[in-house]
């Protein structure tokens, strides 16, 4: 922070940093300085910025995160203006005649404001302005003006509202990064502007050649519990008549399938309801998908434990991981019930499910409200728009609809109601695509190939191979490959084929089977998994050079340790494959090689942290590739076996408890507290991402205890309603270095637990740290984090419940002044690290190499 003396001014300071200083005015002593090059007014208090045309050298000047409503016509006296940041304010129009007299702008921030338009004038930039940034406005029609900004090479327009891209944007060859996610995109669709600007070129190529066709495509989620009823309604829709599904046959994973209504496509996606498949369910929730949520009525109770298992566990995930979703609630087994039951467990439902949403209302408002009402809420800008954001995200609930799966009147009358709710653009704006002709031709040609005689039952093919094929298809034969792999990449964004060239691994194949993808999740994630275990045959265990003896040990392990080791996994997923006929893809699956062979299967699933790979090993690998940060890096195989951990079958044990010793009143302890709770299968993701950077670990059920250079940090899980968090703790340090490391290793964890979040965003997550006084229940809610710099300047701080001080370093990433420093005069605020960033200076933790060590599980030692 820059604070402007007269001595400064007279020595011509030309960069002053004025940031969080609750200004309303500008300080006349900054507008006093006619060389100032660079000012940064970054979280105020300004409506106003009166005086700055005074600042004519001036050359980037920073205005976000202050409360201006009408843009400031003396900017347009700035002539040396190289970079305007206004992004985060109030700001709903824009003049003419401002641009104009800036021809040396390079960089314009206005994303956050209430935009509807930009001001014609803008084009004078076409020959400087290289970034461009209005997202998160209201723009409906994408701005002219932009199209004559020649020399840009950076756009954002995400979550606006445009349905509509001009292909003149990507003409000139300028342009090196777009965005456009959250934009209900007809042409292009979303799913391809997200394969980036070649690919969008390619699409207005293409669109050139013929006229666009409508693709009506709807992609349809069966969720529900275990036996609700999904699979015999999405097969009764399917077959247009009642086809119900026994006990025995019902969903094991999730199964896909395609059929039309009128000129409606729709994919169907059922997903199983027994909690240990919902782990991998986070691989397939999309979202701008029909969310059927089916109630088994005879089941459903009116009373609030049956509604959180029947209905309130997916509305509250969906909520989190889809919260923009249109979700119809389906009550099934409606002959089993009298007609006054339905109607009074219809009305206790929806009126549960409003209550549930109400509260979710109810609880960002509060979140809103403590942040508006703290003394320096300008400290908080970012978490108050994240949750401004969420609180205009929210699930749509359509009327609860209530069939008898065995009645075909019912069945046809659901499938009406679905018909209507689809074609409600309000509800829908993107389920209809423009698409070129060719890319119906590659997908029709794609089905015809996975359909035909010498395509085996898995799917699986080659990518050059398929490639090659295609081109010998009719129609397609002049098609160049990137065309075709860009094609390809829309139909995996569809659901339609599945090919993940982001997995080392899986890169080269594509399956234009999805439902094998899931045959292949549930080999391992599956219900039941220690009855299979149990049942692998005892030709099986010959093939692997496994004994009974073995099987007895893997079964034991795996019920204490939730491990299991090479071996095991092969002999496991051979009796699956082989029990579903499906052997002959057993090696290209795990591996050609018993001990050292990789295959598709376990890239998979550590891709999706559903495992974890763990390696006996005596010593450090001195063949260990050095780690640099932002690059790849692909630990070298040591000798010894490897062996996974399954984190979803994890027992609570006292196993970390005892190696931790019990919690200390002088730890360092902060809190990672989840609104409205912890999702499920959040933690054990967590623990597959912390336990791949730290080589040794010990883990349970919702513990774990990470080790770095010898200093543990215990994270522990609390997930109960309306008092969810993870708590993070380690040892008071000792002297500077001591804090340094000790807040790093908090903040890399807190790192992992934000990115993480990321992935449902409709979770809120705040960082706390709980008042070092015994009995005091009071609570430091961490600021925005804004960078490697932004750090709190106090020594102290003072607990304003209960009055006691304590220095800052015991409370948030700071390190302790020495002895021999002059004090600093104490900052009004505090600052914290950002969230996008693993420290709060240079860090103090180095990796050079890195590998995973632990015992054997049958050895009579600790997992680490």
């Amino acid at each position: 922070m820059s604070h402007v003396s007269g001595q400064e001014q007279e020595d011509g300071l030309r960069e002053v940093t004025l940031s969080t200083q609750r200004l309303r005015v500008l300080p006349p002593v900054v507008l006093s300085n006619p060389t100032l090059e660079s000012l940064d007014l970054d979280r105020n208090k300004l409506r106003s910025i009166t005086g700055i045309s005074k600042l004519r050298n001036l050359k980037k000047l920073i205005l976000s995160k202050n409360e201006i409503v009408d843009f400031p016509n003396e900017i347009q006296s700035l002539v040396c203006l190289e970079k305007l940041e206004l992004n985060q304010n109030q700001i709903q129009v824009i003049p003419e005649g401002v641009f104009s007299h800036l021809p040396r702008l390079k960089h314009l921030r206005l994303n956050n404001n209430r935009l509807s338009a930009l001001p014609k004038d803008l084009a004078a930039c076409q020959g400087s302005l290289q970034y461009l940034n209005i997202s998160n406005n209201l723009f409906w029609t994408f701005p002219q003006p932009i199209l004559q900004l020649t020399h840009l090479q950076e756009l954002h327009v995400q979550n606006n509202v445009l349905r509509q891209l001009p292909k003149e944007l990507f003409q000139g060859q300028s342009l090196k990064m777009f965005k456009a996610n959250g934009n209900p995109l007809r042409e292009p669709p979303s799913e391809v502007c997200a394969g980036g600007i070649q690919q969008i070129r390619n699409y207005f190529n293409q669109l050139q050649h013929g006229s666009g066709q409508e693709d009506k495509r709807v992609k349809t989620m069966f969720l529900g519990a275990s036996l609700a009823g999904k699979s015999t309604i999405c097969k009764s829709l399917k077959q247009g008549q009642t086809k119900l599904v026994p006990k025995e046959e019902r969903t094991v994973g999730i199964e896909i399938s395609e059929f039309r209504i009128k000129d409606f496509t729709f994919l169907f996606w059922d997903f199983a309801g027994q909690l240990e498949y919902y782990m991998t369910h986070h691989v397939f929730i999309t979202p701008q998908a029909l969310v059927i949520l089916v109630i088994n009525l005879h089941m459903y109770q009116t009373n609030d434990k049956t509604f959180k298992e029947l209905v309130g566990f997916w509305i509250n995930n969906l909520s989190m991981r889809v919260p923009n979703s249109v979700v119809l609630p389906v009550g099934t087994h409606v002959d089993c019930c009298r007609e006054e039951e339905v109607e009074k467990k219809r009305h206790d439902i929806m009126a549960k499910i409003t209550a549930m949403l109400v509260e979710r209302k109810s609880n960002l408002a509060h979140f809103i409200n403590n942040l508006e009402g703290s003394e320096e809420p300008e400290f908080y800008v970012d978490q108050w728009e994240r949750l401004k954001e969420m609180e205009r995200c929210t699930l749509t609930i359509l009327n609860l609809v209530a069939v008898n799966c065995t009645d075909h009147h019912d069945i046809k009358k659901l499938e009406a109601t679905i018909l209507e709710h689809v074609k409600n653009e309000e509800l829908f704006p993107e389920v209809i695509r423009v698409l070129p002709p060719v890319y119906r031709q590659v997908e029709a040609a794609i089905i015809d190939i996975a359909q035909s005689e010498e395509m085996a039952d898995h799917g699986m093919m080659d990518l050059q191979y398929l490639l090659s094929k295609l081109s010998q298809w009719k129609h397609l034969a002049n098609l160049d490959r990137e065309l075709l792999q860009d094609i390809l990449r829309y139909l995996h964004r569809i659901g339609l084929v599945v090919w993940y060239e982001e997995i080392k691994h899986l890169e080269s194949t594509v399956f234009l089977q999805p439902t094998f993808l899931i045959t292949m999740f549930r080999l391992l994630v599956r219900y039941q998994l220690v009855q299979q275990l149990e049942s692998i045959s005892v030709d099986t265990l010959i093939g692997e050079h496994a004994t009974l003896r073995d099987r007895s040990n893997w079964v034991w392990t795996f019920k204490s340790k939730a491990m299991l080791c090479h071996q095991a996994v092969r002999a496991l997923v051979k009796h699956q494959l082989c029990s579903e006929g499906m052997r002959d893809v057993f090696e290209e699956i795990m591996g050609d090689t018993p001990h050292r062979g990789r295959g598709k299967l376990f890239s998979l699933l550590e891709h999706f942290e559903l495992c974890l790979e763990v390696r006996c090993a005596e010593a450090l690998n001195p063949q260990a590739s050095e780690f640099v940060p932002g690059k790849p890096w692909e630990p070298r195989r040591g000798q010894g076996e490897a062996w996974y951990l399954f984190p979803t079958y994890l027992n609570q044990t006292e196993e970390v408890a005892e190696v931790w010793g019990g919690d200390h009143h002088e730890d360092l302890h902060i809190r990672a507290y989840f609104s409205p709770e912890i999702p499920e299968g959040f933690f054990q993701r967590f623990l597959v991402k912390a336990c791949s950077f730290y080589s040794t670990y010990w883990v349970a059920k919702a513990t774990c205890l990470l080790v770095c250079n010898g200093k543990p940090l215990l994270i522990k899980e609390n997930n109960q309603r309306a008092y969810s968090y993870l708590e993070l703790r380690c040892r008071k340090p000792a002297g500077r270095i001591g804090f340094q490391f000790a807040w790093d290793f908090l903040m890399a964890v807190v790192f992992i637990v934000q990115k993480l979040a990321e992935e449902w965003p409709g979770l809120h997550v705040c960082v706390k740290t709980p008042c070092r006084t015994a009995s005091c229940p009071a609570e430091l809610i961490w600021p925005d984090m804004d960078g490697p710099n932004a750090m709190t300047k106090e020594d102290v701080k003072t607990c304003g419940t209960c009055g006691h001080r304590f220095g800052t370093e015991l409370l948030l990433p700071k390190v302790p002044r020495q002895v021999e420093e002059p004090p600093v005069q104490p900052s009004a605020h505090c600052y914290m690290t950002s969230y996008g960033t693993t420290t709060f200076r240079p860090s103090s933790i180095h990796i050079n190499q890195q590998v995973r060590r632990l015992p054997p599980p049958l050895a009579q030692e600790h997992l680490k």
